[in-house]
């Protein structure tokens, strides 16, 4: 019992700097979380190791649901939600998400980590390198269609890694001209979607392998949940209020070094 103690107090100091980072960037968190959760649930080895980075993923995003309500509420009092597009993103992101994790559960935990890899990879370099150029070019964004089409991928393509999307969606709307800050913003309302259809899947799919009596959700692992929401919700407001004052250049740099970090992180382990 003193060991569960000690693993929610991880979780939930992981969880008061994952809020912020939510608020601030609107990223839901996954970034941080599946990584350094996948180190805690190692240390304590409450599973068998090829099924630690699913059980991560699918903890992480059952916190974003959480984490970004939280996130968007605050956002949407500052007026940084774009409800004229926000809708047709939802719709794209929820599809994509839905079937994500029973994908993930057929991948080899090497393929996973890759993937997550490989994607945060692209997406830093796209925000350091790709953005000098963009300011001169004002881009329209497409029409509902292709853009629930494009968001569809982002969905699932997020919800497979464990991150609720700002990683994925902010560069996506700032390519086509949103204001950054709005980008953030609908992205936290996004990750709520893509966090809860993701979950789902994670939940349906790993029924077969935990049971609810030893602490488990389908892949979700109900205490590191419990550690991470208890801190997060409350300091996801504080980053989102650091969005309206601090300089856009500034927010850019700290997305795509969060960016880097987590994607050596998984790289090298």
């Amino acid at each position: 019992m003193s060991e569960l103690i000690v693993l929610v107090l991880y979780c939930a100091l992981l969880g008061s700097g994952v809020g912020f980072l939510a608020g601030l960037l609107g990223i839901g968190g996954g970034l941080v979380i599946v990584p350094i959760l996948s180190i805690i649930l190692l240390h304590f080895n409450l599973l068998p190791a090829e099924q630690v980075v699913v059980v991560a993923i699918a903890t992480s995003l059952a916190s974003i649901l959480f984490t970004s309500t939280s996130s968007a509420i605050a956002h949407h009092k500052n007026g940084n939600v774009p409800w004229e597009i926000a809708p047709w993103v939802m719709v794209g992101v929820a599809l994509g998400a839905l079937i994500s994790g029973f994908i993930a559960a057929l991948l080899p935990e090497n393929v996973v980590r890759l993937v997550f890899a490989i994607c945060v990879v692209l997406i830093a370099l796209k925000m350091i390198f790709g953005g000098r150029g963009d300011t001169s070019t004002a881009r329209q964004l497409p029409n509902k269609g292709l853009l629930t089409f494009l968001t569809t991928i982002t969905g699932g393509l997020s919800a497979m890694i464990g991150i609720g999307g700002g990683a994925v969606l902010v560069p996506l709307l700032t390519f086509f001209s949103v204001d950054m800050k709005k980008a953030i913003g609908c992205a936290s309302a996004c990750g709520i979607v893509i966090a809860l259809f993701g979950s789902v899947g994670y939940i349906s799919a790993g029924s077969q392998y935990f049971a609810l009596q030893d602490g488990f959700a389908g892949f979700v692992y109900l205490p590191a949940l419990l550690g991470i929401v208890c801190t997060s919700w409350f300091t996801a407001p504080w980053g989102a209020l650091a969005t309206q004052t601090w300089p856009v250049s500034l927010i850019k740099k700290i997305f795509a070094t969060l960016l880097i970090i987590m994607a050596v992180n998984m790289l090298t382990r």
